[in-house]
C-alpha cells in the first residue's frame, strides 16, 4: 500500500528538472562559470578556473559522469578539464563517496569536523580534507571568491554554507529540496533546531541561485522561503497536537505495556500535526503527502526533547 501512495503522490511540474542526456545527467550553467550537474536526485557543482577545476561535492550516483560533464564544459569552453581542487559541504557519503575518483593529488578542503568524521569512518572513498577551517575562510582560486561558512550543526555538524558572491550562488546541501518536501530528510536530521534555523541564515545571504544538493534543477529564494513556511507550519502544528492530543487513552488502552502506549500516543499526535500541513502543501511541495509524517515525527521529538514543550514535572 505505501508503495501504491508514494506512485500517487503529487508532483507539480515546477518540481522537475530538466531532462538527463543518455548517460544518466545533465550539466549546465547556473552563472558565468559556474556549472551543476544532476541525474535526478543528486547535484554537484563546479567552477571552471584559470587554476582549473573547483568541485563542490561528488555524490557516487553521479560517479564518473561528473568528469564528463567538466569535460562537456571543457570542450565547450576552452577551459582547462582538471579538477584541482574538491570542497566537500559535509562528511556524507551520498554526497561525497566519489571524492576518490580524482585522486590523491587535488586539494580537498572542508569543514574541521569534516576532517575529523573521515578520518574516523576511514572511507577510502571520502579522503579527508587537508585543509579545514572553523568558522569561515574565503578561497581566492584562479581569480574567483568562493566564501565558506560554518553557522553551527544543522542536518550534520558539519555542513556548511558555500556561498559564490561573484556567481550570485548558494550551496547549501540537504536542508531545501527545491520543489519538493524534503525528502527523507526528517529520518537524518542531526540538529532539529538548527536545520530549521538554516533556512532562516540562507535567506540573509545574497544570492539568486539555490544549489541544495537533491532533485533535479536549481532553486531560487521563493523555493527556500516555501521550504522555511513549510518547516514552520510543521513546528506550530506540532505544538497544537502536544497541546490537544491526550494520552490518557493510550496509557488506559495499553495498561502494563508503557512502550506501546507511548507509541500509539505520539503515531496520533504526529497523524494530527502533520494533516493540516499535508493539505497545505500537497501539490506545492512535491511527495508532501509521503515524507510530512516522517518530517513531523522528528520537528515534534525535538520540540519536546530539545525545547522541553509539553514537559511536565511531576507533582
Amino acid at each position: 500500500m505505501e508503495s501504491s501512495d508514494k506512485a500517487r503522490a503529487r508532483t507539480s511540474g515546477s518540481a522537475l528538472g530538466p531532462s538527463l542526456n543518455e548517460l544518466g545527467y545533465y550539466v549546465g550553467r547556473v552563472e558565468g562559470n559556474l556549472y551543476w550537474v544532476t541525474d535526478g536526485v543528486y547535484q554537484a557543482a563546479f567552477l571552471m578556473t584559470s587554476d582549473g577545476v573547483v568541485l563542490f561535492d561528488a555524490p557516487p550516483t553521479i560517479g564518473h559522469n561528473i568528469q564528463r560533464a567538466v569535460d562537456d564544459i571543457a570542450a565547450a569552453t576552452g577551459a582547462s578539464n582538471e579538477v584541482t581542487h574538491l570542497i566537500y559541504s559535509h562528511h556524507h557519503a551520498d554526497h561525497a563517496g566519489a571524492s576518490s575518483l580524482f585522486g590523491r593529488s587535488i586539494v580537498r578542503i572542508g569543514h574541521e569536523e569534516t576532517r575529523t568524521l573521515l578520518l574516523r569512518d576511514d572511507d577510502p572513498a571520502r579522503p579527508a580534507p587537508e585543509e579545514t577551517f572553523q568558522d569561515r575562510r574565503t578561497l581566492e582560486i584562479g581569480g574567483e571568491r568562493i566564501a565558506l561558512a560554518w553557522h553551527g550543526s544543522n542536518h550534520s555538524r558539519d555542513n556548511i554554507f558555500i556561498h559564490l558572491p561573484d556567481h550570485d550562488s548558494l550551496m547549501l546541501v540537504d536542508i531545501a529540496s527545491p520543489g519538493w518536501a524534503p525528502v527523507c530528510q526528517g529520518a537524518v536530521i542531526e540538529d532539529v533546531p538548527g536545520y530549521i534555523e538554516a533556512a532562516d541564515t540562507a535567506l540573509t545571504y545574497p544570492w539568486k541561485h539555490f544549489i541544495g544538493g537533491h532533485m533535479g534543477r536549481l532553486g531560487s529564494r521563493d523555493d527556500v522561503a516555501t521550504h522555511r513556511q513549510y518547516m514552520a507550519d510543521i513546528a506550530e502544528s506540532s505544538r497544537k497536537a502536544l497541546d490537544t492530543v491526550d494520552p490518557a487513552p493510550y496509557l488506559v488502552t495499553y495498561g502494563e505495556n508503557p512502550w506501546d502506549a507511548v507509541t500509539g500516543y505520539l503515531d496520533a499526535v504526529t497523524a494530527t500535526a502533520a494533516a493540516p500541513v499535508i493539505g497545505k502543501y500537497a501539490g506545492v511541495l512535491a511527495a508532501a503527502e509521503v515524507f510530512t509524517a516522517g518530517t513531523t515525527f522528528n520537528v515534534l521529538q525535538s520540540i519536546r526533547l530539545d525545547l522541553g514543550y509539553g514537559s511536565q514535572v511531576h507533582p
